[in-house]
This record gives structure tokens, C-alpha cells and sequence, in this order.
């Protein structure tokens, strides 16, 4: 099983899920060559441990991950199960809302807290549209 599929499953818990798009990287052919990621449609995905991959979300994005969890958590969206697709809560029928990249990362299952977190393992995602907008997304992992 892949380190994506592992991390899908929640079986990873300590690491980081991050989508970049073919557009914003400059060479993602290049990193998924030297097996710093798996290529998907649209872009590249890379599994790190935590701290690797904020700085690395930093380095590819010029953004922090905090900051930027922070601001996408005030705007609820839809990002696929997967984390590689998602769709802008601004676009409203537009075609010209694209994904830049998304951050996500697992949550164990946690019955004291209640709520889908009592269900099972959660991923929380974060997403950058080409317009400008952050969101997030929350969802049970599937057995």
C-alpha cells in the first residue's frame, strides 16, 4: 500500500497529505522521479511527517500552514476523498476556479470529543482556488 492509500485509510496520523497542482510547481515531474511524491491527475501529492511537510508546504506555496488552516477554516467547501480535486465555494457555475493545492491530515478517532470524531478517523482538508479562496472540508475516513 502506497504512503498516499496508507494516509487515505487514516493509517498515518503523524503525517501530512499536501496536493500541489501541475501549475503550481515547477518541475513535478521531477519530484515524483526522485520519489518526493506521487503523481495523480493534476499534479503531485506528497505524504511527509508533519513538521517536513510544513516547511516543505512553505516552500512550495510561500505560504504558512497555519495561517492558512486558519483562513480556510472560515469557509466550508468540497474536496474529494482523495484530496487531489475540490470545488471553490466562489465559483457558483464559473470554469475558471481551479485547485492550487490542498493540505490535509488525519485525526484518530476520538469518542470524547464527540460528533463524526466518536465515528472513526477524520481528515481535515484545506484548499486554495486560483481565485483566492481558502476552505476546508472534514469527513470520516471509510472503512
Amino acid at each position: 500500500m502506497s504512503d498516499r492509500a496508507e494516509f487515505l485509510a487514516g493509517d498515518r496520523p503523524d503525517d501530512v497529505h499536501i496536493f500541489l497542482a501541475r501549475h503550481v510547481v515547477s518541475n513535478p515531474d521531477a519530484l515524483a522521479a526522485q520519489d518526493y511524491g506521487e503523481k495523480v491527475d493534476g499534479g503531485i501529492v506528497l505524504v511527509l511527517p508533519g513538521d517536513e511537510a510544513r516547511g516543505s508546504f512553505r516552500n512550495a506555496t510561500g505560504i504558512d500552514v497555519m495561517g492558512f488552516a486558519q483562513e480556510a477554516m472560515g469557509t466550508e467547501g468540497d474536496i474529494d476523498g482523495e484530496c487531489i480535486t475540490a470545488t471553490c465555494p466562489e465559483a457558483e457555475g464559473e470554469e475558471d476556479h481551479h485547485t492550487e493545492f490542498i493540505f490535509a491530515f488525519a485525526e484518530e478517532q476520538n469518542e470524547e470529543v464527540g460528533g463524526i470524531y466518536a465515528e472513526g478517523d477524520v481528515i481535515h482538508a484545506y484548499a486554495s482556488c486560483s481565485c483566492g479562496a481558502s476552505y476546508s472540508d472534514k469527513w470520516n475516513v471509510e472503512e
